[in-house]
């Protein structure tokens, strides 16, 4: 089949082509998409969704604070910064970065979170079975309300300062007064009060766990004298929306009043199994995949396992990805991102005001600038991205789990990036051609350089040739690297203004691999009488020959050489090439055989079928110029014998007649025999009491494999020879009739040998009828 047949395919069916294109020896590694460059490494470049390098905000080291996990970063009125987290419990201030200063500590596991009020005393929520904690300026610290819950999620003030306190596992939601008095505010349907907002108008906006709601609630105030220091009560409450996950992890309100809500895990069914920890405190090169609210309670059954689990895990699933939904203040629903790997953990809102999505458990931050595109703009050492809050000067605090770290992002952006893509294998030894690329905003104009280097490794970093450059001409320019098996490229982007911030939009290498013989993998001879051609449309009519499931042959690696059409369109594969299964009918006196072959530069092949008989030396041609892999033909113009064939593959379609290389394969030993047997001897004998047939079947050299007989044109019968065994070229057999009415009388007798080559032969007797005594 044509390449254009099968692109014409592809294109009916809506597919389209691996990105992987061929000219014959001339290939070309061409990255233009997300998938593409996710596989890549950026520094102060950022990957959009659109299949776009742009450059990134900046992205700085501010502390390592030498904890396993962080959950929470505030800052107090004086811009200085708080980080909560564990373990065990504990809350450092960065007056200077290098040198944390610990102002809180507790027995608990983990502190959760944390909250200032105006006069910056210091809210500390900590998990399991936690209590919050308040701090004042001046170090004192004391038991601020203890909820008497396993888990305090979360902690909110409000324009009054009353503390609200979201926990679990009963769902309850508490209002402490800043005096210390105590109001079960709310008692929530669900398990968990798992994170905590306000909307414009100061009503409490909860999301919970299991079923993924976002609850607002109004807040009653006492009015009189008497009641104006007493805890508020809640008012109406109502569901402002429930998202398709499971656990509502992050809320966030933005100055327009839009409130946005970040959701993730699957809803469990009754039946469904408890779901394992997603976070376990160790190294970030190990982290598991986790999910947000398994943040304080990853470590808390770690250190307390000496403790029975608590009777709900705090660890969903991480099927079921992430959802991120906005909601307008009028209360129409957008869901501006999904995913099905991504856990979203923290959101925040950068200075140009567009969302950020702190997720796991490949520590990247997200950002989200709308008509539904996203990028990834920076990734951390980390495997979680926990917090994301307003810092000094315009940039972003982004705290950071496994390990626990604290990083700034923005506002400026890099005063140089770069990118670097993750290295082709082009499989075979390849010599590098020209390095061509396209960009906008000033990308063509030297604002983006271009460097390749090559090796023989899959690492890198492992002897490689060091990096050629710079190129700067996106119409395309040759690259100096040594001829090797892998490549690899980096972009370097210089600093700009981010209005006219370069673009990368595609970059592509030519490349000619060496060429390299193809080779034959398998060879399947099928059984006699069997014949083999390409699919056909055409349905079977009442004369079609009897279809037959056919010896397939194996590439190497135990792979079919007649793929689906998934197969064909599997990108990891480089071949475009469709290979149809045939199909084998039955015919008398037909000889098939199937190959199976490959060539590693993709080429075309053609093959040609040689045969020699057993003891001969030489090969005899019995079809060449073959594209498809097997081959028919009618075997009665061959002597009986035994035979091997030998099928000899040439990449010639592909390459010039001195360049072309071939492979051959021998076949296994088969035999033809057309040659029928024959009857002999077929006698019947009847002057005793019954019957006697006897007669012998001769075979050239096959074992006679079968002896029917039939009396009279009745049903025909099996016999066995005298011997009990059917295994040679000569069977004698002999059978008696009793009970055979007297009169004229027919036998026939046929004979088969294990190609189904077939002899009949009949004798016609005379039983008399005898005298009764």
């Amino acid at each position: 089949m044509t390449r254009r047949l099968i692109f014409t395919c592809l294109l009916a069916m809506g597919l389209t082509a691996p990105a992987l294109v061929y000219a014959e020896h001339t290939h070309f590694w061409r990255q233009s998409d997300y998938s593409d460059f996710e596989k890549g490494t950026a520094k102060g470049v950022a990957i959009r969704s659109d299949g776009k390098l742009v450059p990134a905000p900046q992205f700085s080291a501010f502390s390592d604070p030498d904890l396993m996990y962080l959950w929470a970063l505030r800052t107090d009125s004086r811009g200085r910064v708080y980080a909560a987290g564990g373990s065990d419990a504990k809350v450092l201030r960065f007056d200077d970065p290098t040198k944390p200063t610990t102002v809180f500590e507790a027995p608990e596991l983990s502190a959760q979170t944390i909250a200032f009020d105006a006069h910056d005393n210091l809210y500390v929520g900590t998990s399991p079975d936690g209590k919050v904690y308040k701090v004042t300026p001046d170090g004192q610290k004391s038991i601020f309300f203890d909820p008497k819950s396993k888990y305090i999620w979360a902690l909110a003030l409000d324009a009054q300062g009353t503390l609200f306190v979201g926990t679990g596992d009963k769902g309850e939601i508490f209002a402490v007064t800043p005096d210390g008095k105590v109001q079960l505010f709310y008692q929530s349907d669900e398990r968990h009060a798992r994170s905590l907002a306000f909307d414009a108008k100061g009503n409490l906006l909860v999301g919970t766990d299991p079923d993924g709601l976002i609850l607002r609630i109004e807040i009653a105030r006492a009015t009189g004298a008497k009641d104006s220091q007493a805890a508020p009560k809640a008012g109406a409450s109502f569901v402002v929306y429930e998202t398709d996950k499971k656990e509502v992890t992050s809320l966030l309100t933005d100055s327009s009043g839009n409130l946005y809500a970040a959701a993730i895990g699957e809803k469990q069914r009754p039946a469904a199994p408890s779901p394992q920890p997603l976070i376990t405190p160790q190294p970030a090169a190990t982290a598991p995949a986790l999910s947000a609210q398994g943040a304080v309670t990853l470590a808390l059954q770690a250190a307390a396992s000496a403790q029975p689990p608590p009777a709900f895990t705090v660890f969903p699933s991480t099927t079921g990805g992430s959802q991120v939904v906005k909601i307008s203040p009028t209360g129409s629903r957008e869901t501006l991102w999904t995913s099905r790997e991504e856990i979203v953990f923290s959101m925040g809102i950068s200075p140009s005001g567009k969302l950020l999505l702190g997720t796991g458990n490949k520590g990247a931050i997200i950002e989200l600038p709308g008509d539904n595109i996203y990028s990834i703009v920076a990734k951390t050492a980390s495997s979680q991205v926990t917090s994301l809050i307003a810092g000094r000067d315009g940039h972003l605090l982004v705290g950071t789990a496994n390990p626990g770290k604290i990083f700034t992002l923005g506002p400026a952006q890099e005063a140089q990036g770069s990118f670097e893509s993750d290295p082709f294998d082009a499989k075979i030894f390849s010599h590098w051609g020209r390095l061509t690329w396209w960009g906008e905003n000033g990308a063509t104009q030297g604002k983006v350089s271009f460097y390749v280097r090559s090796g023989n490794t899959a690492n890198p970093e492992k002897e490689w040739s060091p990096w050629s450059g710079p190129y700067k001409s996106a119409s395309g320019e040759s690259i100096s690297c040594p001829p090797a098996r892998f490549l690899q490229w980096k972009a370097v982007f210089q600093a700009s203004e981010k209005r006219d911030a370069p673009e990368v939009s595609w970059v592509s290498v030519a490349y000619q691999p060496e060429n390299v013989a193809p080779v034959v993998d398998d060879i399947a001879i099928q059984g006699p009488g069997v014949r083999v051609q390409g699919f056909s449309a055409s349905p079977g009519g009442p004369a079609s020959p009897a279809s037959v499931q056919l010896k397939t042959p194996q590439r190497a690696g135990g792979v079919t050489p007649f793929p689906n059409i998934g197969a064909i369109l599997d990108t990891s594969s480089k071949s475009l090439k469709m290979d149809v299964p045939p199909q084998g009918f039955e015919e008398k006196g037909y000889q098939s055989v199937l190959w199976s072959a490959h060539d590693d530069n993709d080429d075309d092949l053609a093959f040609s079928v040689y045969y020699r008989g057993e003891g001969e030396q030489i090969w005899r041609l019995l079809k060449d110029k073959l594209t498809q892999h097997f081959y028919s033909w009618d075997s009665t113009t061959m002597p009986d014998g035994a035979y091997y064939l030998k099928i000899v593959a040439s990449d010639l379609p592909s390459n010039p007649p001195s360049q072309a290389l071939t492979n051959e394969r021998t076949s296994e030993r088969f035999e033809i025999q057309n040659t029928a047997p024959r009857i002999e001897n077929l006698r019947a004998d009847t002057s005793g009491a019954a019957a006697k047939i006897s007669f012998e079947g001769v075979s050239s050299g096959l074992a006679i494999t079968k002896a029917q007989y039939s009396v009279d044109a009745g049903d025909w019968l099996i016999v066995f020879p005298t011997g009990g065994l059917s295994d040679g070229p000569k069977e004698s057999y002999q059978l008696e009739l009793p009970g055979v009415a007297p009169g004229l009388h027919t036998i026939a007798v046929q004979i088969s040998d294990r190609f189904d080559n077939t002899a009949a032969a009949q004798v016609t007797f005379t039983v008399t009828a005898r005298p009764a005594r």
